[in-house]
């Protein structure tokens, strides 16, 4: 770790932090309860239940208005100012190996299946011995839904201390991290107390090697990672912009760049021209004059591998690392990078070329069959979501059902209020749900026009559900009749406004709206990645994308490890893996 300013042969001793590590291992745990692993399992996310979209809504509401307020990027010019240096690893081992996970830390069998392969000291593919990386680096989203120290402790920390527990006997590997829009939602602050421990701090056996939310590594054979932290705004920090001059200063045209972000920018782009606009202004302002090309992108944020291959760059986010699945068979085909201009006096960093889309996992053809599975999988993991709209349902069906009741003109005037109230609320509910930012890439119109037919239907479910209800005679018996008919009725139309809804979903992505929530409804856990690269003596680098079709779900203890490091929970049964393409070489 080389403090900038100052000399590289002047840097940063370790052996304090390595005594450190030596430390009498603690007792391996011989159970998995909560008390024995020091952190409390968590279940995957259930982003459809009424505290979960409380809770999301409202925080999405802060940071988008109070944002600028909470950003701590200005106050992070104060901390250390570093770049840190990979090279000597490569010196002694000929290659280096480094590892990349974005989107963990959401329900623990996802997130620890992958956590446990990033610790094993090797993994085996195609006949390939692929040993664990030097270092880790998350690329975004290292907790869900939003942060907390006891979050991140019992969904990210927790986990991956389990699968490491202690340092290899070749010592720590270092762990990165850049944080996505769930870890902004306080402002960074969860997120700084935990990553920000420069040569101090361990989670389990990774050592914490940096100290603001963005960073530069120096690899080797001329190979550099930059990571940028973009997220809530379109613009770049002043103390991050200096930052990096100062480390595009000992770049030089013959290396090579690496530039990691917290979303493919490349390819929302594609329906939001203003995506790409910061990660343009960084390669124009930063990366340009020193004359070092970016023959690499990574990013985590979409919840699946991808790849775009262009002339001289490959184009990669792979965000498998536990969050739920997100669909790939809305990837376009080709994209523009960069995007044309949006006006005659924005200028780009590069010429507009044509990127082709190459890999994807799962494939296009699968992600359809899980997007089919919306009808079951939603109603199935969210029963209080069923419980929401039946609630809604059942206050329509309250100021309805006198209508059908041959009231007077008074009682008949006095109802059209709170009829007209709760239509408004269906209708803009609907068109509200349709436009939400993480819908998709549907153009307004298109959403508006869906999200009022979802809200029509919805209606027409309420009307024609009420008229039936008016007409059975347990309404006007007497007590208790009454009440276990609308207990019966919240329930009933409650599970079919949501298969509407789950229907909704299903056709209304097709034409890019909803799509991001056709899927998080269903938390799907299965069909995870993560990239496991090389760095060898040639200086070519090598991307294989690991992929886990189906994640681990029972887990043992595993006390009787003969080293200290050994994963504390294995799997029942060995956890099946793959190369999602083959490998990737650039040089």
């Amino acid at each position: 770790m080389t403090a900038m300013g100052t000399p590289p042969h002047q840097r940063t001793s370790e052996d304090q932090a390595t005594a450190e590590l030596r430390r009498p291992p603690h007792p391996r745990p011989t159970t998995l309860r909560p008390a024995a692993l020091g952190f409390t399992p968590q279940p995957a996310v259930h982003w459809l239940s009424p505290t979960m979209l409380a809770t999301t809504a409202a925080q999405v509401v802060l940071s988008s208005t109070f944002g600028e307020f909470l950003d701590k990027r200005e106050l992070q010019g104060t901390l250390a100012d570093v770049i840190d240096d990979q090279r000597t690893h490569a010196a002694v081992d000929s290659d280096l190996w480094f590892d990349y996970v974005a989107d963990l830390g959401d329900g623990f069998d996802p997130t620890y299946t992958i956590a446990y392969l990033l610790s094993q000291d090797a993994i085996e593919v195609d006949g390939a011995r692929l040993p664990r990386g030097r270092f880790l680096m998350m690329g975004g989203d290292e907790v869900y839904p939003i942060p907390s120290s006891s979050r991140y402790e019992d969904r990210t920390a927790g986990p991956y201390r389990a699968a490491l527990p202690y340092p290899p006997p070749d010592g720590p590997p270092a762990l990165y991290a850049l944080p996505g829009n769930h870890d902004w939602y306080d402002g960074l602050s969860s997120f700084l107390r935990l990553f920000a421990r420069s040569g101090r701090e361990l989670t389990g056996g990774w050592h914490h090697r940096q100290s603001r939310s963005y960073f530069a590594i120096r690899l080797p054979h001329d190979w550099w990672l930059l990571a940028i932290d973009t997220q809530f705004g379109a613009y770049i920090d002043q103390p991050q912009l200096d930052y990096f001059h100062r480390v595009a200063a000992e770049i030089r045209p013959d290396h090579k760049v690496i530039l990691c972000t917290p979303t493919p920018s490349w390819v929302e782009a594609s329906w939001d021209s203003g995506a790409y606009d910061a990660v343009d202004f960084f390669v124009r302002t930063v990366i340009a004059p020193t004359g070092a090309p970016v023959r690499v992108m990574l990013s985590g944020d979409l919840h699946h591998y991808a790849r775009y291959e262009g002339p001289g760059r490959q184009l990669i986010h792979c965000g498998g690392g536990g969050a739920y699945l997100y669909p790939t068979h809305r990837m376009p085909e080709q994209i523009a990078v960069p995007p044309p201009p949006t006006n005659v006096r924005q200028v780009r960093a590069e010429r507009t070329q044509s990127y082709r889309l190459r890999q994807t996992f799962p494939s296009k053809a699968r992600s359809r069959r899980y997007a089919a599975g919306v009808l079951f999988r939603a109603p199935t993991r969210n029963p209080g979501f069923i419980g929401l709209l039946g609630t809604v349902h059942t206050l329509l069906m309250v100021s309805l059902i006198g209508l059908f009741s041959h009231p007077s003109p008074l009682e008949r005037k006095w109802l059209e209020l709170p009829i007209a109230l709760l239509a408004l609320l269906f209708l803009g509910g609907a068109v509200a749900f349709a436009m939400s930012p993480t819908g998709g890439p549907g153009r307004n119109l298109r959403r508006i026009t869906w999200g009022l037919l979802h809200g029509i239907a919805q209606l027409a479910l309420g009307v024609g559900a009420t008229w039936l209800l008016s007409r059975m005679s347990a309404v006007h018996a007497r007590w208790p009749l009454p009440i276990l008919a609308g207990a019966v009725y919240l329930v009933v139309v409650g599970v079919v406004a949501t298969l509407i809804f789950c229907l909704y979903l299903l056709v209304a992505s097709t034409f890019g709206v909803n799509v991001n929530e056709l899927f998080s409804a269903q938390s799907i856990v299965d069909s995870k990645s993560f990239l496991r690269l090389r760095i060898d003596a040639s200086g070519a680098l090598t991307i294989f994308p690991i992929a886990v079709p189906t994640v681990g779900r029972r887990w043992v203890a595993n006390p009787a490890a003969t080293v200290a490091h050994a994963s504390w929970v294995r799997p029942r049964k060995p956890i099946a893996y793959r190369l999602a393409e083959p490998p990737i070489v650039v040089r």
